[in-house]
């Protein structure tokens, strides 16, 4: 079942490949389609993915490739009724596909960048909005965003750019992803753990040393709970 802009997106795509040979960006994509952000193109690609209409290679830029059409053979025995139209495109990664609304999607304050490598200081001001799938959000609690910077958590699947989504919360378990503030002045994304009298921030990548501090030198601002990536 194909929402109306993932049939557009998959015919702009088409007609590019069949045109030039090489796929539209997603500048091009997002301007065709007339979405507000990359992010919506971002779901639309992985939701044709996960559907088998395209396929994306790994290591190359812009390189998407027609696995197969609606008109297609093994789309025949589909109906009109598997085009399901909706208003609102986006999807969530970790929802296989279903239309956001399906998982209340929720806007949260993305707060600016958290560190995943040395500590950079606080970010406290809000620069934007971005949609969180619900069953992200589950359990109720307030919530934020963070956009990553550094490669400290790349073992633990958070890379450079990815954007975290933070229960806040002043309580951790040991082996949780957590964003502490050290000293009031600098913030970073690490795993938390208990050691003594001290605090343990280790990170996810053994060129990066674990870094341990007093009790009353950190406070943990929240809990990792989810993760959203654009291509």
């Amino acid at each position: 079942m194909l929402t109306q802009k993932q049939l557009d997106l998959l015919e702009f795509i088409q007609k590019r490949l069949s045109k030039n040979g090489v796929p539209p960006s997603f500048d091009e994509m997002k301007e065709a389609l007339d979405l507000r952000s990359k992010s919506g193109i971002h779901r639309l690609i992985t939701a044709l993915e996960e559907r088998g209409f395209i396929k994306r290679l790994a290591n190359r830029a812009r390189a998407i490739e027609i696995v197969k059409m609606p008109n297609s053979p093994e789309f025949q025995n589909n109906t009109k009724s598997d085009i399901y139209s909706s208003t609102t495109t986006p999807f969530s990664a970790n929802s296989s596909s279903a239309p956001i609304e399906s998982v209340n999607a929720n806007e949260i304050p993305v707060m600016g960048r958290i560190a995943a490598g040395v500590p950079i200081e606080a970010i406290s001001e809000i620069s934007h909005n971005v949609a969180v799938p619900g069953q992200i959000l589950r359990g109720g609690g307030d919530h934020f965003a963070l956009e990553v910077k550094g490669d400290s958590m790349i073992n633990a699947g958070i890379n450079d750019g990815d954007v975290v989504v933070i229960k806040e919360t002043n309580k951790a378990m040991n082996g949780d992803i957590v964003v502490a503030l050290i000293e009031d002045q600098e913030a970073t994304l690490k795993k938390f753990f208990v050691r003594g009298e001290a605090i343990a921030l280790e990170a996810a990548n053994p060129a990066y040393e674990t870094r341990t501090f007093p009790h009353e030198k950190i406070k943990v601002q929240g809990r990792l709970v989810g993760l959203l990536r654009t291509y």
